[in-house]
């Protein structure tokens, strides 16, 4: 993915225009130079690896080694040493000083502990959950990154209409012109054309700040430059697609959502986690060792050692175990809970984006057919102008109808690809929205 950012980062800085379609901003968006979201989840799973690396540590030896070469004075007395001795002799209170050296490798081996066993498989499920979250973030990135595209493609659609209304409102002016140069009109219609004029032109700045606001706001989400030069190569345009059966949309989004999917992981790190605090009940065994020379110095130490089995039967602690057992289950109850919540939010997300993308088509038609009525309507008006059977108050009603015809063309599209991708996203599929 490092390649595609750098080629297009190269491409924007050499020709000064970067053609972007939605696949690409989103293809630029997930490499580790895009979103900063996208980096910190893939950190995360690189920081839950290491937990793997320090729950098997359990498992290995722990080897030390030391050396030491001290003096020493020792009060015998501390030892017990104070019998009562015959007449005429002594025993010293202290003893020394006197060197002593000791060169010495000590092992521990855990050989069997529950507890750890949990632990390390609570480490496993930890990193799984973490690529799961992963998942989830780079769906959220592509979301995000979808919507502000559209966004943009709604402010071109928007900017285009107005660049067509100005171009109409000119044209009516030349017209009103004529007629009352000809006779047939008044300077009142000139006028009230002129009114018209600069309303579109005010209109038109307007939506073209729009445009530059959308395109920082989608340059932001994709993680790039923001003085980057942005030439859309896709449109607005109504993709009819088959929904299928609700029943069928919402089990797709059970099995394919990254979300259900990472707070599973989340519930069985929860139930692995209450398993490991109740086998720190059980016993658990553990071998020792040492090996080295000891003496009053390295010549002459003599070596020494000591090998040893320990098992540790937890008896009483305070009542600290119990309380981390009731902790631990109150948060497997919590995860159960939101496992519930989660599927029931899903749920949700695809039924709203089914009701919103039938609404969504409807507009569409709705709107299509109201834009041919009103650019019919303009048109027969311009005629009873141009024919002197008519002012220009009824091509100016018209001419407002055609402008809210366009505008509401827009909203449904815009409308109904953003319930594709709302549902496209309820459904856990949004990388197939993207690579349509």
């Amino acid at each position: 993915m490092r390649w595609i950012f750098l080629f297009y980062a190269g491409f924007a800085f050499a020709q000064n225009t970067l053609p972007l379609s939605l696949k690409r901003a989103v293809q630029i968006a997930l490499t580790p130079e895009g979103s900063p979201r996208v980096a910190l989840a893939e950190e995360s799973i690189r920081q839950s690896e290491t937990g793997i690396a320090q729950a098997r540590a359990a498992f290995l030896p722990d080897i030390e080694a030391s050396v030491t070469d001290q003096s020493e004075t020792v009060n015998l007395k501390t030892f017990g040493l104070n019998c009562p001795l015959p007449a005429g002799v002594s025993f010293p209170s202290v003893v020394g000083p006197f060197p002593v050296f000791d060169a010495r490798g000590t092992v521990n081996q855990s050989v069997f502990d529950f507890s750890s066993i949990r632990k390390y498989q609570s480490s496993k499920v930890t990193v799984e959950a973490s690529k799961a979250d992963a998942d989830t973030t780079r769906n959220q990135v592509s979301d995000a990154v979808a919507r502000a595209y559209l966004a943009c493609l709604r402010a071109d659609a928007t900017v285009e209409t107005q660049r067509a209304n100005v171009d109409l409102s000119d044209a009516l002016l030349k017209l009103s012109n004529r007629q009352k140069t000809a006779g047939t009109g008044l300077a009142i219609e000139v006028t009230r054309a002129q009114v018209q004029l600069a309303n579109d032109r005010q209109n038109l700045i307007v939506a073209e700040n729009d445009r530059r606001k959308a395109v920082l706001q989608l340059l932001r989400a994709m993680g790039i430059n923001l003085d980057a030069h942005i030439e859309f190569t896709d449109k607005l345009a109504y993709k009819p697609i088959d929904v299928g059966p609700m029943e069928a949309a919402i089990e797709k989004a059970r099995k394919e959502r990254a979300e259900l999917k990472a707070q599973a992981k989340r519930e069985e790190i929860a139930k692995l986690n209450y398993g490991s605090v109740k086998a720190e009940r059980l016993p658990s065994v553990s071998a020792f060792g040492n090996y080295g020379t000891i003496g009053p110095e390295v010549v002459g130490a003599l070596p020494t050692h000591a090998v040893g089995v320990t098992l540790k039967v937890p008896v009483f602690d305070g009542g600290r175990r119990d309380a981390r057992r009731a902790e631990s289950l109150s948060q497997l109850r919590q995860e159960e809970i939101r496992t519930r919540d989660v599927k029931q939010q899903v749920e949700l997300d695809v039924r709203l984006a089914l009701d919103s993308i039938k609404s969504a088509a409807s507009q569409v038609d709705t709107a299509r057919e109201g834009l041919t009525l009103a650019e019919n309507e303009l048109a027969q008006a311009r005629r009873r102008y141009e024919g002197g059977v008519a002012n220009s108050i009824e091509v100016t009603d018209a001419q407002t109808r055609l402008d809210r015809a366009r505008d509401n063309q827009i909203a449904a599209l815009y409308n109904y690809n953003l319930a594709r991708l709302d549902l496209a996203t309820a459904t856990g599929s949004i990388a197939e929205y993207i690579n349509q």
